[in-house]
């Protein structure tokens, strides 16, 4: 263990860290707890020895100045002392310490409590590591159940509670929202001649248009189920959305994917829908309704375009 000695006697600090070092453990020494603060800071020790009576700084004010460097840390103080009465031993442990020892300490008793340290520390480490493989195992377990599975974007339920809340928010602070619906155009044409592998690759293309076209974070970019994929568009008006779900198809077609079964063109091509709120009475489903009309009539005008709620 690294440890630091406190104290303001020097003879009382050389006796202790030849102590503390025929024990196996490295140490450094200060001279009163100013200095012992700068040293812990600086070696980020794992146990401090503390004389808890000193001049410039006094070892209880050095434990509580040391506690409030590392609010969400802990290393072990143990307070050194001639003075043994109970409020002695009280004041020391509300100050941030965690044992007292009277002075003078025998090596028994001072091996034994940084033993006792040092297997409190091991298991808080170990506590501490636990408890971020969780957190870390409980993101990537949110994250699994909002993501679609083949394309990497946002899935179903993740689309459908993001249109709720955006909804709910647009009309909370009075600003516009827009919906873009999109189907990959004669897709079951294409899966059937040229196999589910080229048909999956297709829609993951396709997803990550749709990733790359998210000009904000708030953005969602989502598979809605199939060939079907969706983009939440937070501040954009009707005409703005109109230019947005312009450029998407414009960036699909541009991949140039071969597709001689389509006939909306020698590529893969997509038909968009676009709704947008109107009045406080609009919900999720009520846009949702409109962009899917809306799709259906791109599909009714041939494909591979874009046509707009009016």
């Amino acid at each position: 263990m690294k440890i630091v000695i406190v104290d303001d006697q020097r003879a009382v600090r050389v006796r202790l860290a030849a102590m503390v070092e025929k024990m196996g453990h490295e140490v450094f020494q200060a001279e009163d707890g100013e200095r012992g603060v700068e040293v812990w800071e600086r070696e980020r020790p794992d146990l401090v020895l503390m004389d808890a009576l000193m001049p410039v700084l006094d070892g209880y004010a050095a434990a509580r100045r040391i506690r409030a460097l590392e609010p969400d840390g802990w290393t072990p103080i143990i307070f050194l002392s001639s003075a043994e009465a109970d409020q002695d031993v009280e004041r020391g442990i509300d100050s941030g310490g965690d044992d007292y020892l009277v002075k003078p300490v025998s090596r028994v008793v001072l091996s034994a409590k940084i033993r006792a340290m040092q297997r409190i520390d091991d298991m808080r480490r170990r506590m501490g590591d636990m408890t971020r493989s969780l957190a870390e195992a409980n993101r990537e377990l949110a994250r699994l159940n909002n993501e679609d599975v083949l394309t990497g974007l946002a899935n179903r339920r993740c689309f459908d509670e993001s249109l709720r809340a955006q909804t709910r928010e647009a009309h909370r602070a009075e600003r516009p929202l827009s919906l873009v619906m999109v189907d990959v155009d004669f897709f079951k044409p294409y899966n059937d001649h040229l196999g589910h592998q080229a048909g999956d690759e297709c829609l993951r293309s396709v997803a990550r248009v749709l990733e790359t076209q998210r000009d904000q974070p708030v953005e969602v970019a989502a598979r809605y189920g199939g060939e079907e994929f969706a983009l939440i568009l937070p501040g954009h008006d009707a005409a703005g959305a109109l230019a947005r779900a312009e450029r998407l198809r414009l960036a699909v077609e541009s991949l140039h994917l071969p597709h001689v079964h389509s006939a909306a063109g020698q590529w893969v091509t997509v038909s968009v829908g676009v709704s947008t709120l109107r009045s406080a009475t609009d919900d999720g489903a009520w846009m949702l309704a409109e962009a899917d009309a809306s799709l259906y009539r791109a599909k009714r005008s041939g494909r591979n375009c874009v046509v707009a709620w009016r």
